[in-house]
This record gives structure tokens, C-alpha cells and sequence, in this order.
């Protein structure tokens, strides 16, 4: 039991930024898509109320879920480090997190150019909800599912499926997983990318895994090498830094 104390605890300290996130992350879909997008569901329901509830309980569910279990598999593959920030590593991360957020911001003026409702969604995302959905839901909560629990599942499946015989991960192990991982990550936008834009063109699935799949690696990558908690300020950071330029440029 006492081996569970500190995952159990990891959890609890997830569901209120999980119930916050989903919020507003329901919040700035609302925004964004048509209104028409959430008609049958409202109809099927009998509330928006309704939907937006079961929505936050999903969100929760999967906070718990990848939270607690990718505490424990990050924890046998040593990559579970004491929530805490160190001078160091705290100013490379911030570093290039912010050249990191600079370039991401460079979408509307690049991928906008050539996809007209880029252009749209980002102008979309410059509000209150947008940046606490970013922040929350973004920041911390996907990096709970995709990088503390997808992408310790991958490496330790890997690991004990092929290298068994080493007492730790070997760090190619590592290297792919996040690959995977970041892959996933991608992927996993695809269909609110579809809602977004209607329909998935070449250039928006170049869009799609070169962004997400990207910085999905430059997570993956602070997780390995510092913590979980240095992948969540890096994705947060991310979408503060590409959002204010929005808000002050556009």
C-alpha cells in the first residue's frame, strides 16, 4: 500500500485540473465548430448541461486512469522524478519552449496562407476559454495520457518484450517510444482536425503531423531527460507564448 501512497496522490492532485480543463476545453469546442456539430448529441441528451458534464467525467476518467497507472510504469522505468524544478534544467526548458512557442505561432502566417480555415481556427483561439483549455487540458492533462502513460507503456512493453535480459530500458527504447508516442499524439488530433476543416487534404495531414507530431517529440524528449512535470510546463508554455503573439498580432 505504501508503494501506492505517492501515485494515488499524483491522481488526486490531477482531478481538479482535469474537471477545470475539461470545462473550458468543451467551452472553446463550442467556439470553434459549428454549432450544428453538437445538435444530435444535445437532442440524444436533453441539455448542452448534460453534455458538457459527461464530458468533464470523461476527462477525469481518463485523467485517473493514465495518471495513476503511467505513474507506476514511468516509476519502473526510472523516468518518474520528484515533482520539482531545478534551476537548470528549468531555464533550457524555457528557453526552448519559447522558441518552440515563437515557431508555433508561425502557423497562421505559414500553414494559414495556404489552408484559409487555419487562419479562421487560430483567430478562433485567441479567447479566455482557448487559453485555459490550452494551458489545462493541453498542457497537462495530454501530457498525462500521451507522454506519462502512452509512452511509458510503449517503452516498458518494448523493454520487457526485447530486453529483458537489461536491468533498465536501454535508451533506444526510449528514443522510440517517444516516436510512437509523438505518432500517436498526432493521429489522436486527426479527428477534430476533420471537424475543424470539414475534410483531411494532404496539406493538412502534413499540417496535423508535422506540428503535434513535432513538439509531441520535444515533450516526449523533457520527459525523458527531466520529468513529466517539465513536458506539462513545456506544452502549457507552448500554447502561452504562440496565443499571446496571436492576440497581439492578429
Amino acid at each position: 500500500m505504501k508503494k501506492l501512497k505517492k501515485p494515488l496522490l499524483f491522481t488526486l492532485a490531477l482531478l481538479p485540473i482535469a474537471a477545470i480543463g475539461g470545462w473550458f476545453t468543451v467551452l472553446y469546442q463550442m467556439d470553434l465548430y459549428d454549432p450544428s456539430v453538437f445538435e444530435e448529441a444535445v437532442a440524444q441528451l436533453g441539455s448542452m448541461e448534460v453534455l458538457i458534464l459527461i464530458s468533464v467525467v470523461q476527462v477525469i476518467g481518463y485523467a485517473a486512469f493514465c495518471g495513476f497507472f503511467g505513474y507506476l510504469l514511468s516509476d519502473k522505468l526510472g523516468m518518474m522524478r520528484p515533482i520539482r524544478f531545478e534551476k537548470a534544467p528549468l531555464l533550457k526548458s524555457l528557453l526552448i519552449c519559447v522558441v518552440c512557442g515563437v515557431i508555433f505561432s508561425l502557423d497562421y502566417w505559414t500553414f494559414g496562407q495556404w489552408i484559409p480555415a487555419v487562419g479562421e481556427a487560430t483567430a478562433a483561439g485567441v479567447s479566455l476559454n482557448a487559453l485555459i483549455a490550452s494551458v489545462l487540458y493541453g498542457g497537462v492533462i495530454e501530457e498525462v495520457m500521451m507522454r506519462l502513460f502512452v509512452m511509458s507503456l510503449i517503452a516498458w512493453l518494448i523493454w520487457k518484450l526485447f530486453f529483458r535480459r537489461h536491468e533498465t530500458a536501454p535508451v533506444g527504447v526510449i528514443i522510440a517510444a517517444n516516436v510512437v508516442a509523438a505518432l500517436l499524439f498526432a493521429a489522436g488530433h486527426l479527428p477534430a482536425t476533420a471537424m475543424m476543416f470539414g475534410s483531411v487534404t494532404v496539406p493538412i495531414l502534413l499540417r496535423c503531423f508535422l506540428l503535434n507530431g513535432g513538439f509531441g517529440l520535444l515533450f516526449g524528449w523533457l520527459y525523458s531527460k527531466y520529468g513529466i512535470h517539465y513536458a506539462m510546463l513545456g506544452h502549457a508554455l507552448l500554447h502561452i507564448i504562440s496565443k499571446t503573439i496571436w492576440f497581439l498580432f492578429i
